[in-house]
């Protein structure tokens, strides 16, 4: 018989989680470009040490962009991909997340 418990144990010093606040700011963004019709799903992954946030445009399409939360050390570093290309990293989720604040235009 397996154990949950002890490999849970074993295991947790290197999975890495968004937490509530991160969350919300994910959700946030995402609530947004989903009213505005630009995003239709997301996943969330984990990677060993890295928990990844994948935004779609439909649901069987390749994630246009992904919000990585990587363990360094002790802290954490945040990274948001479009593909295999790196956009923006950052200390913080609210740092990385500039690049996909789409900016507000006058149209006239």
């Amino acid at each position: 018989m397996f154990r949950l418990s002890d490999y849970r144990k074993k295991n947790s010093r290197q999975r890495v989680f968004f937490d509530r606040q991160e969350l919300r700011q994910l959700m946030d963004l995402y609530s947004r470009r989903v009213a505005t019709g630009e995003w239709k799903d997301y996943a969330i992954d984990q990677y060993g040490p890295t928990c990844v946030f994948s935004i779609f445009r439909h649901t069987f399409d390749q994630p246009l962009f992904a919000v990585a939360k990587r363990a360094v050390g002790k802290n954490c570093d945040y990274v948001v991909f479009s593909g295999r290309q790196q956009l923006k990293s950052g200390r913080t989720m609210t740092e990385a997340l500039t690049v996909l604040e789409k900016q507000i235009r006058l149209v006239e």
